[in-house]
């Protein structure tokens, strides 16, 4: 109990679980109830006040004019021009805009349970940690992969996340000699046989010869990458 002290003040509570702490604290998260403005408050969240009708009498347009809020009357109620931003995140709630949202019937803001602490195994734990998902930690290693890869490739020390890189241009450049030379194998020619296909089929519009040239480089780029599997496979 010596890692509770401090800990438990104010309107505080504990939750017991045996359960994922994940799943609860989503839980806690969803379940929200709304909270009407109270004077002298700090305002959690900004306040609009939209246009339309009111459904309050003429007699009442005083508290409207107090916050510079334009309105009309229009079938015997106070009907609201344009709408008026009347209070601020982080500022004091004052009397007159609690008395017009009450009278409008508008709870601005709401509160729920947060989560402050998390203790699991003997170890407090920051809270945000059970917002981590299986994705974002498999998003993480991929940039991680990546930075590796890109680092070893710019130093030349080959580490195995630069290999597939490595074995893709090995292999551009071995196509690359059977354009000049005798030598050829089963793979080049395939992709070769990628490239005079997708020359020899009609160009739409009249393509420039650029665009026929930048067609047959990207055939090449996705045929080498279906051949060595996507890069952030690695």
């Amino acid at each position: 109990m010596e890692k509770f002290h401090g800990l438990l003040k104010g309107n505080t509570g504990i939750i017991f679980t045996n359960g994922n702490l994940s799943t609860i604290k989503e839980i806690l998260d969803s379940e929200t109830r709304g909270a009407p403005a109270k004077a002298g408050s700090i305002a959690p969240d900004d306040v609009i006040i939209k246009a339309g009708p009111t459904g309050l009498d003429p007699k009442q347009t005083s508290f409207f004019q107090t916050l510079n809020i334009q309105t009309k009357i229009n079938k015997s109620q106070v009907e609201i021009i344009t709408e008026k931003q009347i209070i601020h995140a982080g500022d004091k709630v004052e009397a007159t805009h609690a008395a017009l949202l009450d009278k409008l019937k508008i709870t601005p803001f709401s509160y729920k349970m947060h989560v402050k602490h998390v203790y699991d195994n003997g170890k407090m734990i920051d809270p945000k940690v059970l917002d981590i998902k299986s994705a974002d930690i498999v998003a993480s290693f991929k940039k991680a992969i990546t930075n590796l890869a890109s680092a070893s490739l710019g130093s030349g020390y080959i580490v195995k996340a630069a290999a597939p890189h490595l074995i893709g241009n090995a292999f551009k450049n071995l196509v690359g000699v059977t354009y000049e030379t005798a030598f050829t194998f089963k793979q080049a020619e395939a992709l070769k046989n990628a490239a005079s296909s997708a020359a020899a089929a009609p160009a739409a519009g009249g393509a420039a010869p650029k665009e026929e040239e930048k067609a047959e480089e990207e055939e090449a780029d996705m045929a080498v990458g279906g051949m060595f599997g996507e890069e952030d496979e690695y």
